[in-house]
């Protein structure tokens, strides 16, 4: 007993200075994104927490009911949402996701409710608080989780659709990677829950694990939020063009307008030779819509936007290679055509020709 509760005081003021320091850096990072803003005041509102554990047990020699998931669901909700939808904005109203994490912090205080699992449901004057409790981190993590897990998902296989290059960064592995750890430990938590309540089965504290496990998602979400970058790049106006009434389905000459807008701006204004071209700056320049764009090229050039890119890049690269081959390497030629690496720029000339640079040069008949 003795020794859970020192681990649990080491533990408070690790995650206390942890979550602050991580807090600061983010804080300092260069060109803040909201989801870097979002990620700052999560990372703050997680040392909080940890203070708060950290003062009751030093003055009160014991915790009182936790709702650390009531913060990090929500928390963790917003900062994927703002990561991948590139419309996403702050707003105040977004607070009300942190109400049910603030009223039951509150409550607990004022009730002076313990976090005992084996009296949990003893009938007394705070069962209704325990029970509405349990019953609101139950449905915060299984709807806070599926809609955020959905959205993670949703983004990864949408990749080919909105860039051309797709690199590490945007498919966001690192957040994949929490999801399924933190669902997974919330599974286990349960079932220790449930052996505790209901059988009384001696076990690890379920406070020491829960603040363990929240404890290392802390240095996860500080070292990989520090190094994730913002996942769009926009155009001159640095603003996402305002997407129009979303109908069932173009017109076919609306669709062939855009088709003939498109293959000319590729053809005259050479767009792929920009690594970091994406869909919204595409939308943008066009003065269309993505989902129209999106629409034209799978129903009608059989494409997805990071094949049509790359297609345009690796044409130009053979061009190169057949007229210069020998006053610049293959990889400076693939650089000069759009790719920003050199796996990259290899595996999609493969894909896409059939054969690797090097081949196609070798192929090439000497003049």
């Amino acid at each position: 007993m003795i020794a859970n509760f020192v681990y649990m005081e080491i533990i408070a003021w690790l995650g206390f200075s942890q979550g602050l320091f991580a807090a600061l850096l983010m804080f300092t990072k260069g060109e803040r994104s909201v989801s870097d803003k979002i990620l700052t005041g999560w990372l703050s509102l997680l040392a909080i927490e940890f203070l708060c554990c950290g003062i009751e047990y030093h003055f009160l020699g014991r915790l009182i009911l936790s709702n650390s998931f009531l913060l990090f669901n929500p928390a963790f909700y917003l900062y994927v949402q703002s990561l991948v939808n590139p419309g996403f904005r702050l707003k105040w109203i977004q607070l009300l996701h942190l109400f049910p994490y603030l009223f039951f912090k509150i409550v607990a205080y004022l009730v002076q409710e313990p976090y005992d699992l084996k009296t949990y449901f003893l009938p007394n004057t705070t069962l209704w608080f325990r029970f509405a409790f349990a019953t609101a981190t139950l449905v915060s993590w299984v709807a806070y989780n599926w809609v955020t897990a959905i959205t993670v998902l949703k983004h990864r296989k949408s990749l080919e659709n909105e860039f051309s290059t797709i690199e590490n960064y945007l498919r966001i592995g690192w957040l994949f990677f929490i999801i399924v750890f933190y669902n997974l430990y919330c599974v286990v938590l349960v079932v220790i829950g449930f052996l505790v309540v209901f059988h009384q089965v001696e076990a690890v504290p379920i406070h020491v694990l829960n603040y363990s496990i929240l404890l290392a998602l802390i240095y996860i979400l500080s070292f990989y939020g520090l190094k994730q970058r913002s996942l769009f790049r926009f155009g001159p106006s640095g603003e996402l063009p305002a997407e129009r009434y979303r109908s069932p389905g173009l017109a076919t000459d609306k669709k062939e307008n855009i088709k003939s807008l498109l293959t000319g701006y590729f053809e005259n204004e050479k767009p792929y030779l920009n690594p970091e071209l994406n869909m919204h700056m595409l939308s943008e320049a066009l003065g269309v819509p993505k989902h129209q764009l999106t629409e034209v090229l799978n129903s009608d050039l059989r494409k997805n936007f990071f094949r049509f890119v790359n297609e345009y890049r690796v044409e130009a690269v053979k061009k190169k290679l057949r007229h210069n081959r020998r006053n610049y390497s293959v990889e400076a030629i693939g650089y000069e055509c759009g790719f920003n690496s050199k796996s990259t720029f290899y595996t999609v000339f493969k894909q896409i020709a059939g054969m690797t640079p090097a081949e196609f040069e070798s192929s090439i008949p000497e003049k």
